[in-house]
């Protein structure tokens, strides 16, 4: 008998069979003008996705790197509050519900899942797609203008991927102190621009006021040590590239990097990485240079040579926004 597919790969082939019909042009030019909206800093006040062809082509192109930049999200989360399963999960402006998988593929078990988005053909497709998730069958999908007017239900875990740059200032606001006051998680993921980052501070920002505890990727909850302007926080992650993605970008990689930036944050006891590697790893003749955002509220650098033994070889093997140092490192 064969083993269940994992969440990644139900997802990967349900969002492919999605453009089964749809001429490859139309859905190239579909995801051209909809990755134009998303990239810009204009709120808008009417949904991106308009019809199915719209979400059939925003969806192939976009869920699978949504869902893998949420899951390296939600793990670094898991391992800042080992031991702690949500019981509920509201996604909030999640459009064809690529967060939800992301948690299932992140915790074992079934939860009431609630989607909220102001796009009806989205949350029909999401609910479509779902039924190849176990864990989604019984999720609900709910439209809801997100903004000032935004109410929540009580739930252990909100989840806010890639919605904050659609909104005017009033609205983020409203929406981040809507997922703190019901929530005993929230967390928050945009893209890994200068844009992104300020937006995801801003809402650290209201989330510490509120009496969050930053679980990840920092390894405090003060001020971020970045000098406004100079730079910005964000990681990456690698995501399996479709037809569609090379066909649009004229790319011939079987992958591309997803960059995000992203705060998890919690009212649950905590323990943040001791550091935070936040650059790729320099692996130089006998050493390694990690960049770090330390526990002591700053940025910093380490060296790593051979003579540190098994720390070395960790260091080797560390990756851009892993936890450093490793809890067992290498003898």
């Amino acid at each position: 008998m064969n083993a269940p597919a994992s969440p990644a790969d139900a997802l990967r082939a349900s969002v492919t069979a999605l453009l089964d019909g749809l001429p490859p042009r139309q859905a190239a030019g579909a995801v051209e003008r909809l990755i134009a909206s998303y990239r810009g800093d204009t709120p808008t006040h009417a949904p991106i996705l308009r019809d199915r062809a719209d979400v059939a082509a925003y969806a192939a192109y976009r869920m699978p790197a949504t869902f893998e930049a949420v899951r390296s999200a939600l793990e670094a989360f898991a391992d800042a509050v080992p031991g702690w399963t949500p019981g509920s999960h509201v996604d909030v402006g999640g459009g064809t519900g690529a967060a939800t998988w992301a948690v299932t593929a992140t915790w074992d078990g079934t939860r009431p899942v609630t989607v909220l988005d102001w796009a009806e053909p989205a949350l029909a497709l999401g609910r479509e797609i779902a039924a190849a998730n176990p864990a989604l069958r019984d999720a609900s999908w709910e439209r809801a203008r997100i903004g000032t007017a935004l109410t929540l239900g009580p739930a252990d875990l909100v989840t806010v991927s890639y919605v904050l740059n659609e909104l005017a200032g009033a609205d983020r606001a409203a929406l981040v102190d809507a997922a703190a006051d019901a929530a005993r998680a929230v967390v928050i993921v945009e893209a890994g621009t200068p844009a992104g980052y300020e937006r995801v501070i801003e809402a650290r920002d209201r989330l510490v006021r509120a009496g969050f505890r930053v679980a990840a990727p920092c390894p405090h909850s003060a001020a971020c040590p970045i000098v406004a302007g100079t730079d910005w926080c964000h990681f990456s992650a690698r995501v399996s590239r479709s037809s569609l993605h090379r066909q649009v970008k004229g790319g011939s990689l079987a992958y591309e990097d997803e960059k995000f930036s992203y705060v998890a944050a919690t009212r649950l006891p905590a323990e943040p990485a001791p550091n935070r590697v936040v650059r790729r790893p320099q692996i130089r003749k006998g050493q390694v240079l990690l960049d770090l955002c330390e526990a002591e509220e700053r940025l910093g650098r380490t060296t790593v040579t051979k003579r540190h033994g098994g720390l070395y070889r960790a260091a080797r093997d560390a990756d851009w926004g892993d936890p450093w140092p490793p809890q067992d490192p290498p003898v």
